[in-house]
């Protein structure tokens, strides 16, 4: 299929095609079910026994079953017709839409006199570009919507002239392959079935699904990042447009307080004002998020900037967004940065997304080989916003699926030699990877704990990998380290572990509020040098300590060697 071919076609006679098929097969659904009336139910009834009778029932079963199984197989021809002819006229349509005229050579062109009556507008060469694609996938559509045509003809005359194949089973499997490549995987579904489905698809069809349903593959794990990225700047658009739309339904603001005749006592704030003041700083906040997303994706690509892959994005509850600064797909080290309270599409996200940008850039240091390292910004998980939440471990039970999902998708559409994996949390983020691990295990390579409140876990081997692979950092001003554990045991450990201290036999050994503190002997991990004087959300600072080994480990190389 070419552009003169598309050019020239004549839709009418797709269109007549495709209704003498539909036509054949309602005639076909007809003649099915005057057989089995006229046919088949009255020798049913009738008093015909035998030999013969037998053969002859069996026959009539068996020619019924046949008829189903064409009828289901003209089906699929008529379905393949209107799917060709529909994405044919769209893109035609899209052309004669924004007035562009489209010659058989593949040329665009338009009015660019500002008072012709055909002046296609200022933006008309961005129009032109977007056109030319559409009509590259519809020639794509076309190929294979011939192709599919032939076969599915061909496999309709093969089965019905030799009898062989032409049975329910066969009508079957050919409508459930068929439903299988036009079904989206459902949320949840395992990445490397997700994976498997997607490779199947064709060109056109995975570009039809990302434009059709955005909000439905760019959260799919198991989909590639490029595909995702895609899908997720359309969401990002639409998701920008309804937080301005419902900032501007608000309409005006209430007044503040209730007076005393209102309230019936002294002066209060208005509930109405409260509400609507709540509904007014989420928008806002969450439209700080967006911009926080497009400044990074404008971004002029340099050595400290690479090229950014949006992985997901939502406007639900707080909001979630998953930035990856390089293709995790091609990497040879993908790292996932999974942040703490306060974590959502908000004012915080622009921090989060610079902590990605200067892992990237300490693992660059760090690698002799100058291999390739993506570092993922995850917020996919409800996290807590206040301290008062981070005190409950919903938040990170909530984000255990979420997050063993996301890490499996990575390793279903890595390309080429696995890559070395590692997942780095702060805060809270630490108490969400613990529990994940502890309860399911993550397909990384190394964990690294910052500035942890305890992840639920009393020792790094329970964290279903190699303690040697579980790294943990706190500055000793990280007032992290003062959050008491609520449960009895852990107050009874750290009362025990400060009597002990007093005669000099104590261990150092401590509980935080969500179990064992990561950095002492008796937890296990590998703990990282750290800048004293930092505090709680300074690790990524350009002179912590602590940063030249996140790029060390992130990069695959010898962590216990001087980093540069």
């Amino acid at each position: 299929m070419d552009i003169k071919t598309l050019y020239d076609a004549n839709i009418n006679n797709i269109t007549n095609a495709k209704n003498a098929f539909d036509k054949l097969y309602t005639a076909f659904g007809q003649h099915v079910e005057s057989w089995q009336h006229e046919v088949a139910d009255r020798l049913a009834h009738s008093h015909w026994t035998g030999t013969a009778a037998d053969r002859a029932h069996a026959r009539i079963r068996l020619l019924g079953a046949e008829l189903q199984s064409a009828k289901q197989e003209l089906d699929l021809v008529s379905k393949a017709l209107a799917k060709a002819q529909s994405h044919l006229v769209n893109a035609l349509d899209d052309a004669k839409t924004s007035k562009l005229t489209v010659a058989p050579d593949g040329a665009i062109t338009w009015d660019k006199e500002p008072t012709s009556p055909n002046y296609a507008g200022a933006g008309a060469e961005q129009a032109a570009i977007a056109i030319s694609g559409r009509i590259a996938a519809a020639l794509n559509e076309a190929d294979h919507a011939d192709q599919e045509i032939s076969a599915r003809l061909n496999h309709l005359a093969t089965n019905a002239s030799n009898g062989t194949g032409l049975d329910a089973a066969t009508a079957a499997k050919d409508q459930a392959a068929q439903t299988a490549r036009e079904q989206i995987p459902a949320a949840g579904t395992d990445p490397n079935s997700v994976k498997q489905w997607w490779t199947n698809l064709t060109d056109t069809e995975q570009q039809n699904f990302i434009q059709d349903h955005p909000d439905q593959i760019g959260g799919l794990d198991g989909v590639p990042a490029v595909a995702r990225d895609k899908a997720n700047r359309i969401n990002l658009q639409r998701g920008k447009q309804d937080l301005q739309r419902q900032l501007d339904g608000l309409g005006p603001e209430p007044k503040k307080m209730l007076s005393v005749a209102e309230s019936n006592g002294g002066p209060v704030e208005n509930p109405d004002y409260t509400e609507w003041k709540r509904k007014k700083d989420l928008l806002e906040d969450q439209l700080k998020g967006v911009k926080s997303l497009e400044n990074r994706m404008d971004t002029k690509l340099d050595a400290d900037h690479p090229p950014v892959f949006l992985l997901g994005f939502d406007t639900k509850g707080h909001g979630h967004a998953i930035l990856a600064v390089n293709n995790p797909d091609t990497a040879d080290n993908v790292s996932t940065y999974v942040p703490g309270t306060g974590a959502r599409l908000g004012s915080s996200l622009n921090s989060d997304i610079e902590r990605s940008d200067v892992m990237v850039a300490s693992a660059n240091r760090a690698s002799k080989n100058s291999k390739t390292t993506s570092s993922i910004t995850w917020v996919g998980y409800d996290a807590p916003q206040t301290l008062g939440e981070a005190t409950d471990d919903k938040y990170a039970r909530n984000a255990e699926d979420k997050l063993r999902s996301f890490e499996t998708g990575l390793r279903a559409t890595h390309e080429g030699k696995p890559s070395n994996n590692t997942v780095l949390a702060h805060s809270y983020g630490t108490t969400a990877v613990g529990y994940t691990m502890r309860d399911h295990g993550l397909p990384v390579d190394n964990v690294v704990l910052v500035g942890s409140p305890g992840c639920g876990v009393e020792h790094a081997k329970d964290l279903q990998i190699d303690p040697s692979h579980v790294f943990a950092a706190q500055s000793q001003h990280d007032p992290i380290g003062f959050v008491p554990p609520f449960d009895a045991s852990g107050l009874a450990s750290n009362i025990g572990e400060s009597y002990a201290n007093q005669f000099g036999v104590g261990t150092g050994d401590h509980h935080l509020i969500h179990g064992r503190q990561t950095t002492v002997p008796d937890f296990g991990a590998q703990v990282l040098p750290t800048t004293p004087e930092k505090g709680h959300s300074d690790y990524w600072d350009r002179d912590s300590a602590a940063l030249p080994y996140f790029g060390r480990i992130i990069a695959g190389e010898p962590v216990w060697r001087a980093p540069s």
